[in-house]
């Protein structure tokens, strides 16, 4: 198991928009947070949360800068490009993955300034 290439190849699947791709990677019982909004439980909550971004956002691609792997544990640096109608946000992201033995994300944090976001 290759923890680096897993959370790389999850990234790739946001530039795809491919939901069932990205909901693959998640363990049923995983979180998803974006930092300072509530955190998202379990892959049935994590899918409504993650279609209903991309009924906003037209396409979104994570340019990994650097990406470190600690066994299991997995931090990135990326640009987040978000094209929303006319809008297209570049949203510096620092991401924290937990990966489980079986190479599945269990938690996934991302931090980011809302207010950016927001501002764009």
């Amino acid at each position: 198991m290759d923890a680096d290439q897993i959370v790389r190849d999850f990234c790739a699947a946001w530039s795809r928009s491919d939901l069932e791709s990205i909901l693959s990677f998640f363990t049923e019982d995983a979180v998803y947070h974006n930092i300072p909004m509530e955190a998202c439980e379990g892959r049935e909550n994590i899918r409504n949360l993650i279609g209903g971004m991309f009924s906003t956002i037209a396409s979104i691609d994570f340019d990994i800068r650097i990406q470190v792997t600690n066994g299991l544990l997995v931090l990135n640096e990326r640009i987040d490009t978000l094209v929303m109608g006319e809008k297209t946000i570049a949203l510096p992201v620092c991401g924290v993955f937990e990966l489980t033995e079986e190479g599945l994300i269990k938690a996934w944090r991302d931090y980011f300034d809302a207010a950016q976001f927001a501002g764009a």
